[in-house]
């Protein structure tokens, strides 16, 4: 299967270092994190509760899902912290023209 970089909707300006957002991508909630001026891009979804992680904290590379505190490396997906049972998905971003893109 081949991938392919769709663009988002979100302007990379309109997300500051620190922040999270999610944007959809052909049906997939995708969340995208500012950590330091390198765009991270993950599933959106917490693999314990289903909660969304774009909602949760972000510090540093780590965000924690605000229903239950499992924790992810936004950089791999990794479960950093319990109660996950499984990692996200991580997929590369891309800055084209000023706006997102994520490979999917």
């Amino acid at each position: 299967m081949t991938s392919e970089f769709v663009t988002t909707q979100l302007p990379a300006a309109e997300l500051p270092p620190g922040a999270i957002a999610a944007v959809d991508v052909h049906g997939t909630r995708i969340a995208v994190a500012n950590v330091a001026g390198t765009f991270y891009a993950f599933d959106d979804t917490c693999t314990h509760a289903q909660c969304s992680l774009a909602e949760g904290d972000l510090a540093g590379t780590t965000v924690t899902c605000m229903c239950h505190g499992a924790e992810f490396d936004v950089r791999t997906g990794e479960v950093l912290a319990p109660p996950a049972p499984a990692p996200v998905r991580a997929y590369r971003v891309r800055v084209e023209a000023g706006v997102l893109e994520i490979e999917v």
